[in-house]
């Protein structure tokens, strides 16, 4: 196991499915953070391929001016999916209660997941996940900042600091391997100071968001 079990609790451990019951059309991070992210975007992904955004919500960051094939959507709220005008299909699951997708083998091309990885009591089962349903040299890209929903992130997140946190989303990606499975390529970490105007934080508005992406292919 990746994690003790002390490791994964969360403060508030009552059903998930009770806490985002209610549709949030808000943004979790800022218009820095935001923009670092499609431009990765822009960069790793391709047009015309399969994209599989895993808890995501009513609205993914894909570049507006790249066509893909099919993205499909996760997350635990149907309302906030629902308004995801990128989602070509979307469902509704829980990971902490079955991190089984109901997707087949090697079927996209990248996945995504934008600032709820925290939330993951059991991130080996997940990643191995993500890694089967991956075509081989497809890449799975990771973004995170220092914002958190604190309740419901786990144990080993909240008590880390950044650079552990950075570290604990790389293990993830190590942790898929076996004799007979090639894992994942060396996890490249990028890291970006906020993007936010200096004058803005000259007048105290905010220091803005710090943008924190692992990336990783899995091998062939």
């Amino acid at each position: 196991m990746l994690l003790p079990d002390d490791r994964r609790t969360k403060l508030d451990d009552t059903d998930d499915n009770l806490f985002y019951a209610y549709p949030r059309f808000v943004t979790h991070v800022d218009e820095g953070f935001i923009q670092q992210l499609t431009d990765l975007y822009r960069e790793r992904l391709k047009p015309h391929t399969r994209i599989f955004d895993m808890m995501s919500s009513w609205v993914s960051h894909l570049p507006d001016d790249i066509e893909f094939a099919h993205v499909e959507g996760h997350g635990m709220n149907q309302e906030e999916l629902a308004k995801n005008s990128r989602l070509n299909h979307y469902f509704v699951q829980n990971l902490n209660a079955n991190p089984k997708l109901p997707l087949a083998d090697a079927e996209f091309d990248a996945v995504v997941n934008c600032v709820s990885v925290q939330y993951l009591q059991h991130p080996d089962l997940i990643f191995a996940e993500i890694h089967r349903i991956l075509k081989p040299g497809g890449v799975a890209i990771i973004s995170f900042s220092n914002r958190m929903f604190y309740q419901k992130a786990i144990a080993a997140w909240r008590e880390g600091s950044e650079g552990d946190r950075v570290e604990l989303v790389k293990s993830y990606f190590d942790a898929v391997k076996g004799a007979n499975i090639p894992g994942f390529s060396k996890p490249e970490i990028i890291y970006k100071q906020s993007s936010l105007p200096s004058f803005m934080k000259m007048l105290g508005i905010g220091s803005g968001d710090p943008f924190y992406a692992v990336v990783a292919y899995r091998q062939s």
